[in-house]
C-alpha cells in the first residue's frame, strides 16, 4: 500500500520569501552641489594649502552624502579629505556630520604587518642561537667553579685545621676557648702557688741588729 501525503498541509505552510534587494541610495541633489559648505568644513580641521580640488560625492543613506577633496598634506600622498553631509526631511539645511582623512586606491600605505618570526633570516637565526649556546656554557661554567669551592667534605676541613696546628698556626675555632681559659687562670691562681717573701739584704740585717 503506498503512503499517502497530505497535499492540504503543504498547501497552507506559508511560502519563503526572498530578501528584497538593497536598492543603491539615491543621490540628494541639494547635498551634491553644497561643494563650498563641504570645503568650509574640512577647513576647520586642514589649513586651505593642504585642501585640494573637489574629487567627488557619493551618496551614504537617504539625505546623507560625502564629499571628498584632494589631501595636500606632506607624508599622505594620495589620500582624501573628506565631508559628510545630510539634512532632515523638507529642511535646506545642511549639516556637517564627520570631517577627516581617508586613503583612496592610490595611497601611499605602510605595508602589511609581518609576524616577527616570519620577518627573522636563517642567518639572524643561527647568529641568535649561536648567542644563546654560548651564555648556557658561561653559567654552566660558572656553576661547576662554584660547586668546586663548596664540595670540600668535613673530613677534608678537619685534615686542613689539624695542619694548621701543627704547623704553629692558631686554630680560629679554639681561639676563644684559649683566652677565656688565660683569663680565669689569672683571677684564681693555683693552690700550689706560694705567696712571695721578702728576703732582707745584709745591710738591711745590720740595721736591724744595731736597732
Amino acid at each position: 500500500m503506498e503512503p499517502t501525503v497530505d497535499t492540504a498541509a503543504e498547501s497552507t505552510a506559508p511560502a519563503r520569501r526572498r530578501p528584497a534587494a538593497k536598492r543603491p541610495a539615491k543621490l540628494d541633489a541639494l547635498l551634491a552641489a553644497a561643494v563650498d559648505r563641504a570645503r568650509q568644513g574640512v577647513l576647520e580641521m586642514a589649513p586651505a594649502e593642504q585642501v585640494g580640488d573637489h574629487v567627488g560625492v557619493v551618496a551614504e543613506a537617504e539625505r546623507l552624502v560625502v564629499h571628498r577633496f584632494e589631501s595636500k598634506l606632506p607624508g599622505y600622498i594620495g589620500w582624501q579629505w573628506f565631508a559628510s553631509l545630510a539634512r532632515a526631511p523638507r529642511s535646506k539645511e545642511i549639516t556637517v556630520c564627520e570631517i577627516g582623512l581617508l586613503p583612496s586606491e592610490k595611497s601611499l600605505l605602510s605595508p602589511d604587518w609581518v609576524p616577527w618570526a616570519e620577518r627573522v633570516r636563517p642567518e639572524e637565526a643561527a647568529a641568535e642561537a649561536e648567542s644563546l649556546a654560548d651564555e648556557n656554557r658561561a653559567e654552566e661554567n660558572n656553576d661547576g667553579e662554584n660547586n668546586d669551592g663548596a664540595g670540600q667534605t668535613s673530613d677534608e676541613a678537619a685534615d686542613d685545621v689539624d695542619g694548621a696546628t701543627e704547623a704553629g698556626q692558631p686554630d680560629e675555632a679554639a681561639a676563644p676557648a684559649m683566652v677565656e681559659a688565660a683569663d680565669q687562670a689569672a683571677a684564681d691562681p693555683a693552690p700550689w702557688a706560694e705567696e712571695p717573701t721578702s728576703q732582707a739584704g745584709p745591710a738591711e740585717a745590720n740595721a736591724e741588729a744595731s736597732a
